[in-house]
């Protein structure tokens, strides 16, 4: 089953640049990922420091996966986002159904 992935974070003062342009690369690294079907970042409507991160992949398998990867190879490139939060992420995973996906038409 596909499973969604949704992150709300806020960046600490100062780092909101650096955190989205970090953010973005995530993002970009795993829709390269087999087993991503898609990733996105969005912000805040009344508030730009406050983001929202959401991936959804074929399955927990694959979340798992690309996760891992993202930790051994980006974060261990830079140092990895949690020095820029300003507090903990809301992470929620979400288990989708197939069908409900399948009606979603994306640009």
């Amino acid at each position: 089953m596909p499973l969604l992935e949704t992150i709300v974070c806020s960046a600490k003062k100062g780092s909101d640049a650096r955190l989205r342009r970090m953010l973005l690369a995530r993002q970009e690294f795993k829709r390269r990922q087999q087993g991503c079907l898609g990733a996105w970042l969005g912000k805040g409507a009344d508030n730009p420091e406050m983001l929202l991160i959401q991936s959804i992949y074929v399955d927990g398998h694959h979340w798992k996966q690309i996760s891992d990867r993202i930790k051994e190879q980006l974060d261990n490139e830079d140092g990895g986002v949690e020095s820029l939060l300003l507090g903990p992420p809301l992470v929620g995973l979400f288990d989708v159904d197939g069908d409900e996906l399948a009606s979603i038409k994306f640009e």
